[in-house]
């Protein structure tokens, strides 16, 4: 008897990563892939954000701490309006969530912590019905 591979049965969810380092987006997309999910880029520079436009999103990662003119809440705004309804998460070297991006996520992970963020990936989309 043939048994199809898992892969076809399960679609895999996308996560969208959102930095100013292209070092990060590589790293955060190497752990978010091992993970078990897709990953996809977005790449902030100095005035610019070029999302991705026909792709399908399921959660964003957005780091907080942009070294850019574009903040991480002017992303998170447009993150909501490209992709209605799809969860936030921040990442960050601060201790907390910070109070002006709170209103826009749904979790917060200190970098350097790739477990919590995996766990806060996989809980945040199995709660979500896509």
């Amino acid at each position: 008897m043939y048994t199809f591979p898992l892969e076809l049965w399960v679609e895999m969810r996308t996560v969208l990563v959102v930095d100013d380092d292209p070092s990060h987006l590589k790293l955060y997309s190497l752990v978010i892939e091992r993970g078990g999910f897709d990953a996809i880029t977005a790449l902030v520079q100095r005035e610019t954000l070029a999302l991705p436009e026909d792709a399908r999103v399921d959660l964003a990662v957005l780091d907080y701490r942009l070294g850019t003119q574009i903040t991480a809440v002017d992303v998170a705004r447009r993150l909501q309006a490209s992709f209605p309804g799809v969860p936030i998460v921040v990442l960050s070297d601060v201790m907390w969530m910070p109070e002006d991006i709170a209103p826009y996520a749904v979790g917060f992970v200190r970098k350097g912590e790739p477990e919590q963020l995996l766990a806060t990936i996989a809980s945040t989309l199995s709660g979500s019905s896509k």
